[in-house]
């Protein structure tokens, strides 16, 4: 076929071919779509999640009792009094003087209510050297960290005024703004910050100004889009700040790679000699397609965690579906149409430091990659042996992985003064920081029977060994309900408290409230919602796993018609995720380097880390994956070996995989220099993952495996031959005369 004579197939070659026939209409269509997604978005505005849906067993019945009776439950402060020396008790009469100082401060302010006494509620600790001053913040408990600043300020006057005794506030509305204040702005500028790092990689690997803006233009437009659709979609599944958070990774990170995928193929093509136009439907064919393809299993992968019946996980899924699908959809339809109307222009702005690419569009960065390709093609088993027993021995510390929601110190170590307030507190209360809260609901909660049950339910809860009290008691009338508050042995430790909460459900709930007809108690708490959610994430993993696994099998079977390349695709990216789960337990379960991190100290894994990393970085891998592989067919199909189509298809995308590949190894990094050890963790997993897919994987693995396994890499069985036939020539060369056969003579199908 001549040049600009070619035909081409597939969904993404003919909207990148209408799009570039139709420039400013696909380019006003985009525009429209991003304006009204947001228009349309903030009009409706976004549901969240509720926290009767975070949860899932006795937690989700319990938020639900409370939710349902219309009470709402103040954010709780305590005020910590402490002997510096142990030289005063609590009954002498400077201590009482400091205790009264402090509730003449706090309700000087007008801000809260129900002020305690340590001598009226009996929170004097065994030694006599500590007390508790305990109070609510008036006002809703979301925004009670918003008025706490007061009082804050009252309570260290009362410090100053009393220099022999430690004297610290600590509670719901103080924690609160204490991590906005750290970790609100960091946060924030973490996300913000992300899109100038990547724009600056991106210009180091174009060396032009408008070739490095145009996948940082689209991925913008396609997360505010998403960010629209997550407003009128949250009407039927609630969204939340988390998932919004993860929606604007994910994004920034596949529109980014798209773009850079398609533009980096376009410009090696008229490298090569093409005219514009048939650059384009090169492009569109090509890299179009396997953006199709990887957006389409990156979406199956996210969908996966729809499945997990936990409200949060499923916001993060469908906000990640979503804006992976917007990015998708824009990369082969309007990407397109900006490249044709932009021309030699998408050089503009070149930058006089960087060489410019070879006339022959080869990456500069192919020269190492065909180095190690040389050697791995040259001894492929050894090359595939070292390889899977390096990622085997970095995968094998997750077999003994921790997984449990962290405590405040384990979140932010000693990094901020209330965590060492904090401590202080359990040490001297074990538990009172954390209760466990038993929200009891009965049809009269004022009946004898009732109120037998619950004052046999304190007595017990001391005489078991499960708390050391004081156990406290909190009447609705109106609504019948009572909140009991039982603080558990192990305070932060969280294997004993499990252990404490244990003993209150197993043994001394069913022996009390359980004998009484018409009576709920389920027991929710910090503890307890750690457990119930530990459960329902086991619950789910296999479902999950499956429907992945599954569903990315027979995409890659039905996109490459080819049982052996789906089959170790996934091997592949279990590889991958393996290994990332290991570096993951390495560092902050066993401290293996945590100091580089700073990750000292944490001692296991946030409960919902795993299963979302799985989700992502199965999706994420298949990016590479799938536009290597193509590649590597493509080059099979215009007739080469497939050792020498190997070699051809990885040393051709190695440039841009390796850009794509520092992109989001650069823009998760950024999470991991939080301090929030939560986010750290899923930062340092999902850059770790990502540099060890896009080497060791791709760059090693990948090639050798297929050089051994040769002309079978094509295998697809008669039996299969039925299925849908979802490929098409990633060409618009024709497929000369040396077409591969097999031995029957057959045409292989590739």
């Amino acid at each position: 076929m001549g040049n600009g004579e070619a035909r081409v197939r597939g969904i993404a070659a003919r909207a990148g071919g209408w799009s570039a026939r139709h420039r400013w209409a696909a380019v006003g269509i985009w525009v429209l779509f991003v304006v009204l997604a947001m228009g349309l978005g903030s009009a409706a505005g976004r549901v969240d999640v509720k926290d009767s849906d975070q949860m899932g067993g006795e937690t989700h019945t319990a938020a639900t009792i409370v939710e349902d009776a219309g009470i709402d439950e103040p954010a709780s402060e305590t005020v910590l009094i402490q002997a510096k020396d142990g030289s005063l008790k609590a009954t002498d009469a400077e201590f009482r003087a400091a205790v009264t100082a402090v509730v003449t401060a706090v309700e000087g302010t007008g801000k809260v209510t129900g002020v305690t006494t340590p001598y009226e509620a009996r929170t004097i600790s065994k030694d006599g050297r500590s007390a508790l001053v305990q109070f609510d913040m008036r006002g809703e408990a979301d925004t009670a960290g918003e008025r706490v600043e007061p009082v804050l300020k009252a309570v260290e006057g009362v410090q100053k005024e009393h220099g022999s005794l430690r004297i610290e506030e600590i509670g719901g509305a103080s924690m609160m703004k204490t991590f906005d204040d750290a970790f609100g702005d960091d946060f924030k500028k973490a996300e913000y910050s992300a899109v100038p790092v990547a724009l600056g990689i991106l210009l180091v690997a174009f060396g032009a100004l408008v070739a490095a803006l145009v996948p940082v233009a689209l991925a913008i437009t396609a997360i505010m889009a998403t960010m629209g659709l997550m407003g009128l979609v949250s009407h039927f599944q609630p969204m939340s700040e988390t998932a919004n958070s993860v929606m604007l990774l994910v994004g920034l990170a596949v529109g980014v790679d798209y773009c850079l995928f398609y533009l980096r193929r376009e410009r090696e093509e008229r490298a090569a000699g093409r005219d514009a136009q048939t650059a384009l439907r090169i492009a569109a064919a090509t890299s179009g397609r396997a953006i199709v393809v990887s957006g389409v299993t990156v979406c199956v992968a996210m969908a996966g965690m729809l499945f997990t019946g936990i409200a949060e996980f499923e916001a993060m899924g469908l906000a990640s579906l979503m804006v992976v699908a917007v990015a998708m959809a824009g990369s082969v339809t309007v990407l397109p149409a900006l490249l044709s109307l932009l021309g030699e222009r998408v050089e503009k702005g070149r930058l006089p430091f960087l060489r410019r690419r070879r006339k022959d569009g080869a990456s500069e960065g192919s020269r190492f990659w065909t180095a190690v390709l040389r050697r791995v093609l040259a001894k492929p088993l050894l090359a595939a042996a070292v390889a899977t027993g390096a990622l085997l021995a970095v995968a094998a510390p997750a077999i003994g992985m921790k997984t449990e929601n962290l405590t405040l110190d384990q979140e932010f170590g000693d990094s901020l003064p209330i965590v060492q307030t904090y401590n202080r507190v359990n040490e001297a209360f074990p538990g009172g920081s954390d209760p466990a809260e038993v929200v009891v609901k009965a049809d009269d909660i004022n009946a004898p029977e009732v109120r037998a049950a619950l004052a046999d339910f304190r007595e017990r809860a001391v005489s078991s060994g499960a708390s050391r009290g004081p156990v406290d008691v909190t009447l609705h009338d109106e609504q019948n309900v009572a909140l009991v508050y039982v603080p558990l042995v192990g305070g932060s430790d969280q294997d004993k408290a499990g252990e404490s909460l244990d003993k209150l459900r197993d043994d001394v709930r069913p022996a009390t409230l359980g004998k009484v007809d018409g009576v709920e108690a389920p027991i929710t708490g910090q503890v307890a919602g750690s457990k119930d959610f530990n459960d329902q994430l086991v619950g789910s993993v296999l479902p999950v796993f499956v429907f992945v696994v599954v569903f990315a099998f027979l995409l890659m079977l039905l996109s490459f018609r080819s049982l052996t390349i789906a089959l170790t695709s996934i091997v592949l990216n279990l590889l991958s995720v393996g290994a990332a789960y290991g570096i993951l337990v390495a560092v902050f379960q066993h401290g293996w380097g945590a100091s580089l991190v700073g990750a000292e100290g944490v001692g296991a894994i946030i409960t919902w880390l795993p299963l979302f990393l799985f989700v992502i970085l199965f999706g994420l891998s298949m990016d590479y994956h799938v536009f290597v592989v193509s590649r590597i067919r493509e080059a099979r199909l215009r007739g080469r070996t497939t050792r020498d189509a190997i070699q051809h298809g990885v040393v051709t995308t190695a440039g841009v995989v390796t850009s794509a590949a520092v992109i989001m190894v650069a823009v998760f990094a950024i999470f991991g220099t939080l301090s929030m050890q939560s986010m750290k963790q899923m930062g340092v997993g999902l850059a770790a993952a990502v540099l060890i897919d896009a080497t060791i994987i791709r760059g090693v693995l990948l090639p050798a495996v297929m050089a051994l396994l040769g002309e079978r890499n094509w295998y697809l069985p008669k039996w299969l031959h039925r299925l849908p036939d979802l490929t098409h020539d990633e060409t618009p060369e024709a497929i000369g005369p040396a077409a591969a056969r097999d031995d029957e003579g057959e045409r292989v199908g590739v």
